[in-house]
């Protein structure tokens, strides 16, 4: 399991490649909210999301051990931050996207110089064919999530956030496959056990919830949420154990909610995030917390949205 000092050793690794990213306010939205919300702008990170913290220490760790060569699973966020870390430390990567990745997706990929393949439809046919890849030519495959360098590159978000709102209360995290929020537990809750951590998850993809409920992983069929960096279908082997040790609640919002905190984002603060951005909005948004007059960090993942299905998004 990780370990604060792993964030720690992270933050040191990816310094050179990372942004620390602002922090945004909002009166109108504190008003909302009945809370002073703090929102941390990863959609202004490096490729456009957190993925790139995990990203670059995984990736350097495998360059140190000798990897000259790089694959990922991966349409969206993850694909681009190995990808472009790749490029930078000069190692050709090839990112393995399913037969209908859209073709923004594709471009942001190749402008990082990443090789391309496609292979299904479905992350149960990309991920065996990045690993066959890696292994057919010396390489090291990339986990999207359930890596321990991973867990403790993405937790360097926690480690800013406390540095930025030192008087925070609870920190809100978008939950997929757990190594985002993973990483921001072990960092915070061993920095500072006070902090509430809480998890927020779309009800149509809530496979973490109900693993949290049966005390075991639970997997969920494949779902439409608009939020989808978010689909997966289950939490990591390795991300889970975190969230039951750590996390004090898990909170779900409807597709309606996040449409709602969307576009709020968009019209009110100006500010272009992904659906998978804005459950954490949504969740303080809808009076989900059950608190007020408290000082609450919304984690913002990331802001790499498909601008062609803008108006469907927005509803």
């Amino acid at each position: 399991m990780i370990t604060l000092a792993n964030v720690q050793e992270a933050r040191e690794r990816i310094k050179d490649i990372t942004k620390v990213t602002p922090i945004f306010t909002s009166e109108q939205l504190d008003g909302i909210c009945g809370n002073n919300m703090f929102l941390k702008a990863e959609h202004l990170q490096k490729t456009g999301s957190f993925k790139i913290r995990g990203a670059t220490n995984k990736v350097k760790q495998a360059v140190k051990e000798g990897a000259t060569f790089i694959t990922a699973a991966s349409s969206g966020n993850h694909g681009q931050a190995v990808a472009y870390i790749a490029n930078q430390l000069g190692i050709p990567a090839c990112i393995v996207v399913p037969e209908d990745a859209t073709r923004c997706k594709i471009e942001a990929i190749q402008a990082y110089n990443g090789q391309i393949e496609k292979c299904g439809t479905t992350s149960a046919e990309r991920i065996p064919r990045a690993i066959e890849l890696a292994e057919e030519r010396g390489g090291v495959f990339i986990p999207p999530y359930d890596d321990a360098f991973i867990m403790a590159g993405q937790g360097t978000v926690g480690l800013e956030i406390l540095q930025q709102v030192p008087d925070v209360d609870m920190i809100l995290v978008p939950v997929g496959g757990g190594g985002l929020i993973s990483g921001v537990l072990a960092a915070v809750k061993e920095s500072n056990p006070n902090v509430r951590v809480i998890g927020i998850e779309p009800d149509t993809a809530n496979d973490t919830y109900l693993s949290l409920k049966a005390n075991t992983i639970t997997r969920i069929p494949p779902t439409s949420t608009i939020a989808d960096g978010l689909r997966t279908s289950q939490p990591g082997d390795m991300t889970f154990p975190v969230l039951q040790k750590y996390l004090d609640d898990l909170l779900l919002v409807s597709e309606d909610e996040i449409r709602v905190a969307l576009k709020f984002i968009y019209e009110r603060m100006k500010q272009v995030i992904e659906p998978s951005s804005a459950v954490t909005i949504a969740a303080a948004m809808n009076g989900k917390l059950n608190e007020t007059g408290k000082k609450v960090a919304c984690v913002i993942s990331g802001g790499n949205v498909d601008v062609e299905q803008l108006s469907t998004l927005l509803g």
